[in-house]
């Protein structure tokens, strides 16, 4: 039987007894995002709305992204990349369990020196692939040559991202290219195996750090029920 969305308490200033809010709503708040799913439209329009309203609200905290997620959609994929791009505020990526397929590329796409993976973590990179067409030849053709492209495009990033060549990049994706964390970072694609104290320091604590149930003034709101939810 599902157990539904936890919830955890907070308090507002001035409020005599703590009120409930989704789990989810809660960790918002504090600039946390997760991608624990294949990739697709709904999560990553959930994802990129979440990056632009928390960068628009305080773009001097960094988001941070984490990801446990099999692959899933190149266009869906390639929206939450170009937004973490875009938005002011830096973002850290978190693998916390598997990155694999369009999930690496969105771990790679972290701000630079802020791109992490759990000491047991696998990150896999891959070239795209399709389901098996059955229309025409020429649009069978027309498919391929557009995965030609696809495939050119994620090579260039994952070289820029990453400072190892095309060469190299476009030789690991021939197969399932499965790498630990060690050997993650040792390729470019995460700075740093968190481990111990050194991953907590990484996302910071003092003024950006508040108890589940505030008191005082370190208690806030959520993030507004509604399209935030």
């Amino acid at each position: 039987m599902p157990i539904g969305v936890p919830k955890v308490p907070f308090q507002l200033p001035g409020d005599d007894e703590a009120s409930w809010t989704d789990l989810y709503n809660r960790i918002y708040e504090e600039r946390f995002l997760f991608l624990g799913q294949e990739v697709n439209s709904e999560i990553s329009n959930q994802l990129v709305g979440l990056m632009v309203y928390l960068s628009l609200a305080d773009k001097t905290r960094d988001l941070h992204i984490l990801i446990n997620c099999p692959g899933g959609e190149i266009i869906s994929g390639m929206g939450i990349f170009d937004t973490m791009q875009l938005v002011e505020a830096e973002v850290q990526t978190v693998c916390v369990g598997l990155a694999a397929s369009m999930g690496s590329l969105i771990l790679v796409g972290g701000a630079f020196t802020k791109r992490i993976a759990f000491p047991h973590a696998w990150i896999m990179i891959h070239q795209p692939a399709t389901a098996s067409y059955d229309g025409p030849v020429v649009e069978c053709v027309l498919e391929a040559n557009e995965m030609l492209k696809m495939r050119e495009n994620i090579t260039n990033i994952y070289a820029q991202r990453t400072g190892k060549p095309s060469w190299q990049i476009y030789e690991d994706m021939q197969r399932d290219h499965y790498m630990s964390a060690e050997e993650a970072q040792a390729h470019g694609i995460v700075d740093t195996v968190g481990d111990g104290e050194d991953f907590y320091h990484t996302f910071g604590d003092g003024e950006d750090s508040y108890d589940t149930v505030g008191d005082g003034e370190d208690s806030y709101d959520t993030v507004g029920d509604g399209e935030d939810s």
